[in-house]
């Protein structure tokens, strides 16, 4: 499980019943940037191993997807 994701949840449950103090909403904030961080590298973790092939066996793999695999 990613970091901080029950701790997500816990601030997100207590939003919707009685509500965050200011210092929560911005933990609440920077917590959900780094869940998206995360999110996010995962698919161009991804992407960057993936290849794609026509019916005839031939690599039509896009250029932006060849590009992640080089920037790895």
């Amino acid at each position: 499980m990613i970091e901080g994701l029950k701790r997500i949840n816990e601030l997100a449950k207590k939003a919707r019943e009685e509500g965050l103090t200011p210092a929560e909403k911005v933990e609440q904030q920077v917590l959900r940037e780094d869940y998206l961080r995360e999110i996010r590298g995962q698919v161009t973790h991804t992407f960057s191993s993936l290849k794609v092939l026509d019916p005839l066996g031939n690599d039509v793999t896009p250029e932006k997807v060849k590009k992640l695999k080089s920037d790895e």
